[in-house]
């Protein structure tokens, strides 16, 4: 089975700070990378951006821009979501991957995550997606497994797609079991359910006595 580490590539050596800013400037013109790891010693000390490099005196080096570099890395260890978080946050199409000793060993590239991404059970199983939503305080991964698993269904994968100090909101794959069945159980826990689904009886019971009413205050 394919693992997320096995796409750490050191195709292209990362920069040593001594490095003149024209090298890299050139190096950006042929690569299409949004950002480039900068290593001082061995020891990775930031990356240097294309658009910064771009108007950076070309004749002196990265060490003489270190206040410019972006610290952000991931590790070697980090969950393939994670991953993804950190190239969206930092609007990168790379990751400078540390082990956990700080060691640098390579870096990611966006193309070859979502490669990744697109093969787990998340994306690649058939099944049913279903946004939910709760209170920070009481959101529980946990007993969000255990719901889906006491419906006879089963969690392919979650994705947390909002948060903020009040709420969290995550889509949920779910494999077989009934999917009325499951968010009904939800709702009695008090998660709220985002997404509309034809299953789900509560709702379409609640559309049906509204639209009564609706035809019986006009007649």
């Amino acid at each position: 089975m394919t693992e997320i580490t096995d796409y750490i590539t050191n195709h292209y050596q990362a920069f040593s700070s001594t490095e003149k800013i024209g090298v890299i400037q050139d190096f950006f013109t042929e690569a299409s990378f949004s950002h480039f790891p900068v290593l001082e010693a061995g020891v990775f000390i930031g990356a240097i951006s294309s658009e910064e490099a771009e108007i950076l005196d070309a004749s002196k080096a990265i060490t003489d821009f270190k206040y410019s570099l972006e610290p952000f890395f991931v590790r070697k260890n980090m969950p393939w979501f994670n991953v993804l978080e950190v190239f969206a946050k930092n609007n990168s199409n790379i990751a400078p991957v540390l082990d956990e000793k700080n060691q640098y060993v390579g870096y990611y590239e966006l193309e070859d995550v979502l490669q990744f991404f697109y093969q787990t059970p998340y994306i690649k199983e058939q099944g049913t997606s279903i946004i939910l939503q709760k209170n920070s305080a009481d959101f529980s991964i946990s007993q969000i497994s255990q719901i889906v698993e006491n419906n006879n269904a089963k969690l392919l994968g979650l994705f947390v797609s909002e948060a903020n100090p009040a709420m969290i909101q995550a889509t949920l794959k779910i494999g077989i079991g009934s999917v009325n069945e499951l968010i009904q159980s939800f709702r009695r826990y008090e998660y709220e359910i985002v997404s509309d689904h034809n299953e789900d009886n509560y709702w379409n019971n609640l559309k049906e006595r509204s639209d009564y009413l609706d035809k019986y205050l006009n007649i």
